[in-house]
């Protein structure tokens, strides 16, 4: 039996169907776009889908100074750029995204990277994932999310485990640096060791 499908409807069921199957030989970013519309503003859990600019991306990666030992988490990980950058750099990336569809995308974008050796797409929540063997861990959540992440991430983390976030800092526990990208704030911090004022700071600081 033929099938015939008009035009724009094809272009999507091509990047379905590549996704389902894995095999990313026909599939592009725009196949991704096509099949699963992308929308500024799009529903996580605790916020919406607003994409970190190329130049923070960068620099945020640069900052943690990524490179190809890490082991790079994306918490919130949205349409998978930062986490696709991670992995252009050579890391192995994770992104953790709460909407299923947003993740679907995410992914399809690391197929069409082929960065599928290097990166992947989790669908879950931030709060409830196992992150323990990351060594950078980035961020773009509102002020009251890293607040309430930051206790998760001083037990699991190792210590010495960067982190960093776009726009959003976590209220008392002082960055080691902040930077300002195109009028946007990057602020990193390091998992002290347990026992130390540093430590006892940064408790302090999400309670």
């Amino acid at each position: 039996m033929s099938l015939f499908i008009r035009s724009t409807k094809a272009i999507a069921l091509v990047g379905l169907l590549t996704v389902a199957t894995g095999d990313a030989s026909a599939l592009d970013r725009a196949s991704c776009d096509q099949a699963y519309k992308p929308q500024v503003g799009q529903e996580g859990k605790d916020v919406v889908w607003v994409p970190t600019p190329d130049e923070v991306v960068q620099r945020m990666l640069q900052v943690a100074k990524v490179t190809s030992q890490d082991k790079v988490y994306d918490l919130g990980a949205g349409d998978g750029k930062i986490a696709i950058a991670a992995g252009k750099l050579g890391a192995t990336s994770v992104g953790i995204e709460y909407n299923p569809e947003m993740a679907k995308l995410a992914q399809c974008y690391v197929q069409a990277e082929n960065l599928t050796a290097k990166t992947r797409i989790i669908q879950g929540d931030v709060f409830e994932s196992d992150f323990r063997d990351a060594t950078v861990v980035t961020l773009y959540l509102l002020p009251a999310l890293n607040l309430k992440l930051l206790p998760k991430l001083l037990k699991d983390l190792k210590p010495g485990t960067r982190i960093v976030s776009h726009a959003f800092s976590m209220g008392n526990w002082k960055p080691e640096q902040t930077l300002d990208v195109g009028g946007r704030a990057v602020y990193y911090w390091t998992i002290p060791a347990p026992g130390t004022p540093s430590y006892a700071a940064a408790m302090a600081a999400s309670k």
